[in-house]
């Protein structure tokens, strides 16, 4: 399988991917090890998570160049990843032992209540490209605190993170047989899901997560889905600080190119500041540098996958031909590299893909409305459940609307982010299941009632 670098369209290097025969001895390992593994305590699957990301901390650097090389984010966001990371996994070693160890729940003369919690056994993290760090540590380092061993399939766009990933995890002590990569694309992915796994954990498309989520279905284990979203904002009426909105809601819109499961995907703007907003939007977003990755101060990079290029132009066109309005950008850019120009589309309506259907990609449609309750209207209209966004001056007001969208998370006058401490989740299309929090870590453990009396 070749490794391809979306910048430069050059071949960084070949891998050789797994077969039936390789992922099932890999599997047998991960089975033989995981009694080993919980057997040796909470304290030392600590000690060791905490060794791994000491181990990401020193690295970082080199870290950050091979993410960009593979999936072509600027250097400055990979590192950015790579420090949230570690934010994630100080929060999850720190708290593993509160959430995942016993609870007294009764004592009563002769009689005790407790909880215990014990791991799934051996888990399938399929995992997605866009985030490889972050969408990986939520699921894998939980799963590893929690005493379960891993197969992690990282996306074949992400390979090389993938495989450093599992080295740095052996350098930190975590044995062989705990940890293991499986190395591949579609195929690869269709042949775990044969395998006897414990629990299956997917991050990726809403397409590849109902596929799976079937293939899952007769083998009766847990199957949590993070799919894709539509996400919507909405700029409230009684806003003041425009120019800081605008800027706050592009970043929001347009980090990661747009590649970002929690991207905003669509805003709504109230008539009154409507026309200052776009004014202000366009301004910010058209400042911002395109250029090679490695080059310091760049905002927009390639796209990581060539076949996103044909999703955004049909997007484009399909906006324009039912009558919206391009402010910026419209199409892929002439040069080396999966490059397309930022775009910004007005005049848009729910009739158009660009509304409706996940982008993925730096495009952004906005759509002006008459009052909050049209906002609403417009907000709920979608298939998905990830996020949804409403800046305002009045908080109860932005937390009156958010009760009523269908999301897993809310946010007021901030957008496109993540809390270790809170829980992750979509809804509908955007998938079930929760990583993060204390939800999150004991999604990969199950609890035990004891009922002890003498």
């Amino acid at each position: 399988m070749q490794i391809i670098n979306p910048a430069t369209e050059e071949i960084i290097c070949e891998v050789t991917e797994d077969n039936t025969k390789s992922l099932a001895a890999k599997f047998q390992l991960l089975k033989n090890a995981q009694r080993e593994w919980i057997a040796t305590g909470m304290d030392v699957r600590v000690k060791i998570i905490k060794q791994f990301s000491g181990y990401l901390e020193n690295q970082a650097e080199s870290l950050a160049s091979l993410l960009t090389s593979e999936v072509g984010k600027p250097l400055q966001q990979s590192r950015n990843e790579i420090n949230g990371a570690r934010t994630r996994i100080k929060w999850l070693a720190e708290n593993a032992e509160k959430y995942l160890g016993e609870e007294l729940m009764t004592r009563d003369n002769d009689l005790v209540e407790k909880i215990s919690y014990e791991p799934l056994g051996v888990i399938c993290n399929i995992s997605a490209w866009n985030y490889p760090w972050l969408v990986g540590v939520n699921v894998f380092v939980s799963a590893l605190l929690a005493g379960n061993t891993v197969m992690y399939k990282p996306s074949e766009y992400a390979t090389l993170t993938g495989l450093a990933i599992e080295k740095l995890f052996k350098q930190a002590g975590v044995p062989a047989g705990v940890f293991q990569v499986a190395i591949g694309a579609a195929e690869v992915g269709n042949e775990l899901l044969k395998l006897p796994f414990d629990g299956y954990f997917f991050t990726g498309s809403y397409k590849t997560g109902k596929y799976i989520y079937e293939k899952c279905a007769s083998k009766m284990v847990p199957c949590q889905l993070e799919m894709g979203g539509k996400d919507p904002l909405y700029v409230a009426r009684d806003i003041k600080d425009i120019q800081s909105v605008a800027a706050a809601t592009a970043d929001g819109a347009f980090y990661n190119n747009g590649q970002s499961c929690c991207s905003v995907e669509r805003i709504y703007v109230h008539e009154a500041v409507y026309d200052a907003y776009i004014r202000e939007f366009t301004k910010e977003v058209g400042s911002w540098k395109t250029g090679v990755p490695t080059e310091e101060g760049v905002y927009f990079g390639p796209l990581t996958r060539k076949a996103q290029l044909d999703v955004m132009e049909n997007q484009v066109a399909d906006a324009v031909a039912k009558g919206a309005r391009l402010l910026l950008g419209g199409k892929r850019m002439k040069r080396k590299g999966y490059y397309f120009e930022p775009t910004i589309l007005v005049d848009v309506t729910h009739e158009m893909d660009v509304m409706k259907e996940e982008s993925f990609g730096p495009i952004i449609g906005i759509m002006k409305v008459r009052d909050d309750e049209e906002a609403i209207r417009l907000m709920q209209d979608t298939e998905y459940g990830l996020t949804a966004a409403v800046y305002s001056e009045n908080k109860e007001r932005a937390e009156n609307i958010l009760h009523q969208i269908n999301a897993g998370s809310g946010y007021w006058n901030c957008c496109d982010r993540v809390s270790a401490p809170l829980p992750w989740s979509g809804r509908k299309h955007s998938g079930f299941g929760v990583t993060l929090s204390h939800a999150g870590l004991r999604s990969f453990v199950r609890p035990k009632a004891w009922h002890l009396r003498g």
